[in-house]
């Protein structure tokens, strides 16, 4: 509850960039690559290619800056889809973007392991597949100790790999300078000689193929809109420089990289990657004096890329769990994923999104090429599905928003060429691993739709319970109320934010052991979660909230001459806030016994017990092994 607290751990711009902004500039290892090979001979045309991903990097980063200002609690896709479409285009949007932020660590880390294995022998590549899974498993413990730790051991790769590539980018094109007047002419040359022999619509269709295959380049752009509650204050401010360090990073290296793909004449060499290619020539024109520098250079600089691809895989770890908890909110998946551990980090949603990677990694066997497919249709889905809603939204605040023309064309161009990349790899790929995504995306709303079926059934009949007790109206404070004798029995109660749970509780006490109890103690711990912790106004709502539900109780019992009191607490964990209170109880009223409910679901089953939280089961057992009383009483739910 000390609002010092979220301070100490929120991101400045830098630290975001270094963690949500390595996914996007570790795409640069793979995406001018894919988009360069595509266009086949005529390599010439890479100057468009450069043109296009510099500007649709900047187009993007602009669109999302949009997402930042309308969404500052985060949420990114989601909260754009559920808000601004409606609560399908949400869910579509929430299990894209979590099936691809699985798929961020899998195939980063794919990636990675196949750039260390590059240099080392044939003989060790049966290996590559266990280091993967390692790699994953230590960013998974990193990640559950805090994320500024994981963030800070990971910053002198993330630098390195930034300082490193600045400088032979800029070298390389400054050692060939003398060709880049007749770059120009010779695209031009290259477009009209190509139109001439298969037509304008051969050339279009062959940039348009190239382009869709480079696009894994734009991924992890979303980032920072999905994890704006992560940042420190302004929040606003601060997500909008660190989207400013992404779009220039990621702007310079990949649109480099093809220029450098040009100047340097870059032929793909099986083994090795085109960037290995190319930087090896730069450095070895720089000359540091003997070949074995010249080769330690070119090792530094694949270790480099290897380590922001395993950097970028933390993007994961990080927007994961962001999109489960905002989801969690909406009841789409268990709200156990709203939760938070006491480093204040959602580790359900971490490990969920770990032990998922693993499951992809043996299944595709760490194949990028496979892995790259799954991963570039759900991007751009969620891409297009976030510029539709801004269209949608300044279409209808047009009277009211300022610069709303401007900010709509800045949409719909991004929709323009988000939605054209996404329809081309979806007909493109379909059969080479496209229709996978669909079917696993498409499984994955089928279960969200499921679950928040289930919750809202649940919520109607216990929404129908609470109306029994407060038809009434609120209970006024009775005068000189009965004051409770510790050394009485007395029942205590742990109760939540459904009334009529508790009363029904309350109830059932007095009816099964009439007139013994002359103590009736309320306790109630307030959870902070995902979304309490987004600022100090949600966390004095919470403190709101669980103060005047035990104030309800407190009335009710002294309404009817009946000794009350109440206790309440603040934490990540209940169990453990729960544990410290009844110490403290114990110590008041010795002669206590502790009462809990749990829901009964006439059809009882894996299901239900999973999306409901078994606080009274797991706090049953630790108070018996203390030797202190404790009863669950049953409330059936149709």
């Amino acid at each position: 509850m000390n609002p010092e607290t979220r301070r100490h751990i929120a991101l400045i711009a830098f630290f975001a960039w270094v963690g949500l902004g390595a996914d996007g500039l570790s795409s640069a290892n793979y995406g001018p690559e894919e988009a360069y090979l595509a266009l086949g001979t005529h390599t010439q045309l890479g100057l468009y290619l450069a043109a296009a991903t510099i500007i649709t990097v900047f187009i993007i980063s602009l669109a999302y800056n949009q997402v930042i200002e309308l969404f500052p609690n985060g949420g990114g896709g989601y909260k754009v889809a559920t808000q601004l479409i409606g609560p399908r285009a949400g869910v579509t949007a929430g299990a894209a973007l979590i099936v691809d932020y699985v798929l961020t660590i899998a195939i980063s880390v794919a990636s990675g392991a196949d750039a260390v294995f590059s240099l080392l022998p044939v003989s060790w590549q049966g290996w590559k597949v266990a280091f993967a899974i390692l790699l994953v498993l230590i960013l998974l413990t990193l990640n559950l100790r805090g994320l500024k730790e994981a963030i800070k051991i990971l910053l002198p790769v993330f630098l390195g790999y930034v300082i490193v590539h600045a400088v032979l980018i800029t070298w390389g094109i400054y050692a060939h300078a003398e060709r880049l007047p007749t770059l120009l002419p010779a695209t031009l040359a290259e477009t009209k000689a190509m139109a001439g022999e298969a037509g304008w619509t051969f050339v279009a269709a062959t940039l348009l193929f190239a382009y869709s295959h480079g696009g894994g380049t734009y991924t992890g752009l979303e980032a920072v809109s999905n994890n704006i509650n992560t940042l420190a204050e302004p929040r606003v401010r601060t997500g909008k420089w660190t989207m400013f360090y992404m779009a220039m990073s990621l702007a310079f290296t990949a649109g480099g990289i093809l220029v450098l793909y040009m100047l340097w004449d870059a032929v793909k060499i099986p083994g090795q990657t085109l960037n290995a290619t190319v930087f090896g020539a730069i450095i070895n024109d720089f000359n540091l004096g003997s070949a074995a520098l010249n080769e330690t250079a070119l090792l530094i600089v694949l270790l480099l890329e290897a380590g922001l691809l395993f950097i970028a895989a933390n993007t994961g770890f990080l927007g994961g769990p962001a999109v489960l908890a905002n989801m969690a909110a909406d009841s789409w998946v268990p709200r156990q994923f709203r939760q938070l551990s006491s480093r204040l980090v959602t580790q359900n949603g971490i490990v969920l999104m770990g032990v998922a990677a693993l499951v992809v990694l043996l299944w595709s066997e760490g194949s990028v090429a496979l892995l790259v497919v799954l991963y570039s249709i759900n991007v751009f889905l969620t891409f297009s599905i976030a510029l539709w809603g801004l269209c949608l939204y300044w279409i209808r605040n047009r009277r009211s928003a300022e610069h709303w023309r401007w900010r709509l064309v800045l949409s719909a161009a991004g929709l323009f060429v988000t939605t054209g990349i996404l329809l081309v790899l979806i007909f493109g790929k379909f059969f080479d691993g496209g229709w996978v995504t669909l079917l696993i995306t498409g499984g994955v709303i089928a279960l969200c739709a499921v679950i928040r079926w289930h919750y809202n059934e649940t919520r109607e009949q216990l929404r129908k319970i609470d109306k029994l007790f407060s038809s009434g109206g609120p209970l006024k404070a009775i005068e000189n109320p009965p004051q409770p004798d510790a050394q009485k029995p007395t029942a205590v109660f742990f109760v939540g934010k459904n009334r009529g749970v508790g009363m029904h509780a309350l109830l059932w006490v007095q009816r099964l052991f009439p007139g013994h109890f002359r103590n009736f103690v309320f306790v109630s711990v307030g959870e902070i979660d995902a979304q309490r912790f987004d600022g100090a106004g949600a966390l004095r709502t919470l403190q709101f909230e669980i103060e005047n539900s035990l104030r309800y109780y407190e009335n009710f019992c002294h309404s009817h001459e009946l000794a009350a009191k109440s206790y309440c607490g603040f934490g990540t964990e209940p169990v453990d806030e729960l544990l410290k209170l009844v110490e403290q109880i114990t110590r008041d009223f010795p002669n206590c016994v502790f009462f809990a409910s749990k829901l009964i679901f006439v059809h009882d089953n894996f299901f239900t017990r999973w999306l409901h939280n078994q606080t009274a089961l797991a706090l049953q057992q630790k108070l018996h092994l203390q030797g202190i009383q404790m009863v669950i009483l049953p409330m059936k739910v149709e």
